[in-house]
């Protein structure tokens, strides 16, 4: 399947293997997290990885520009009037996981393209080095074989993921929230990707997280459309650069977005 891969999705499934890998050693030999000025941990895992993945874009792609979670702006907005190619990076995305030795946590890479997202890899090297990937138009994947989100079409037999309560409680959201959870068959706070890997894969139908940036959504997006699910920020758009993501398997309609919104 690899001959059939464009040139940005080969370079991207490469360097995601290489930044694990780097990752990996940390993980396994413990590594300790200092918070930043935004109250988010990060390690020296965070920063070898993100800067072995802008090396290598400047490399391969040296006119491309690159948004990473270690050296960009804490507030990044959409590129200039939706032109140009960007690289999108979170280099350890389940950072609080990592350092407390939970393998649930990821390197996630994306290619933005004219404001648009045109493919996207999710990496866990320490859960038997899983990888998800998509490219625009061409269907999304797992390790090789193909993603398909679920056929459920009802909310009260539908399983929600959510991160973390007390940001969907700052956020405003709590009504929602819990009519959500009275709403649906089951419930489970995954958090980070493995929320939206479930809805990947058909093994969940709805994901909720609130307060991200866009490298934790970008590769998220493209995925998640290219296995047949629907990506809805909180104003009922589909942009990456909003903070809020709603995933869902495309099957309900927006009817989780409205509950979620009630007041």
């Amino acid at each position: 399947m690899a001959d059939t891969f464009n040139n940005e999705l080969t370079f991207a499934l490469r360097v995601v293997e290489e930044a694990g890998q780097v990752a990996l050693r940390h993980f396994c030999n413990g590594v300790a997290a200092e918070m930043k000025s935004d109250n988010t941990p990060v390690t020296i895992a965070d920063k070898e990885v993100e800067e072995l993945i802008r090396q290598a874009i400047a490399k391969q792609y040296a006119g491309d520009e690159v948004l990473g979670e270690e050296e960009s702006s804490r507030n990044p907005a959409p590129p200039s009037a939706g032109k140009g190619r960007r690289w999108i990076v979170d280099p350890i995305d389940g950072t609080y996981n990592f350092a407390r030795g939970v393998p649930i946590f990821s390197i996630m890479l994306a290619l933005e393209v004219d404001g648009d997202v045109k493919l996207g890899v999710i990496h866990n090297p320490a859960l038997a080095g899983e990888t998800f990937w998509a490219e625009k138009g061409r269907g999304a994947f797992k390790n090789g074989s193909p993603l398909k989100v679920s056929s459920t079409d009802n909310l009260e037999e539908s399983q929600f993921n959510f991160g973390a309560p007390k940001r969907i409680l700052a956020r405003g959201l709590w009504n929602g929230f819990t009519k959500l959870i009275a709403n649906t068959y089951r419930q489970r706070g995954f958090g980070d990707y493995l929320s939206f890997a479930y809805v990947f894969e058909g093994k969940a139908e709805l994901a909720l997280e609130v307060g991200l940036k866009p490298w934790d959504l970008a590769a998220v997006k493209v995925i998640a459309e290219e296995a047949g699910g629907k990506y809805y920020d909180l104003t009922g758009g589909q942009s990456i650069y909003t903070g809020d993501c709603l995933l869902t398997n495309g099957k309900l309609d927006d009817l989780p977005l409205k509950v979620l919104l009630e007041t």
